[in-house]
């Protein structure tokens, strides 16, 4: 990795965080960073409908933002190794 390079990519920051509901999955997710959450956990904890909670879960995943878990249902759970999931965790807090 080249030293001048920045660690998380401004691009993937503004994807994870481009939606209201990926900002509620997340928030739900760093309250409870050792918790799983089903998806019907999820759209309880979000309010948001299946098909958004779906939606924002791929692109959750794809950012490996979150952790998907093959349980019967699978469970989700934030990744908190993630540099640019730490970051944000930390912003977050500060906003109880």
């Amino acid at each position: 990795m080249n030293p001048k390079e920045p660690i998380v990519r401004w691009e993937d920051v503004e994807f994870g965080l481009g939606s209201i509901g990926r900002l509620r999955i997340l928030r739900k997710m760093i309250e409870k960073p050792d918790e799983y959450f089903s998806k019907y956990a999820l759209e309880r904890a979000t309010g948001l409908k299946p098909v958004d909670v779906r939606r924002d879960l791929e692109v959750l995943l794809g950012l490996d933002w979150v952790k998907e878990y093959g349980y019967d249902p699978k469970r989700y759970k934030v990744n908190l190794e993630n540099e640019a999931v730490k970051v944000i965790a930390e912003f977050m807090r500060r906003f109880k």
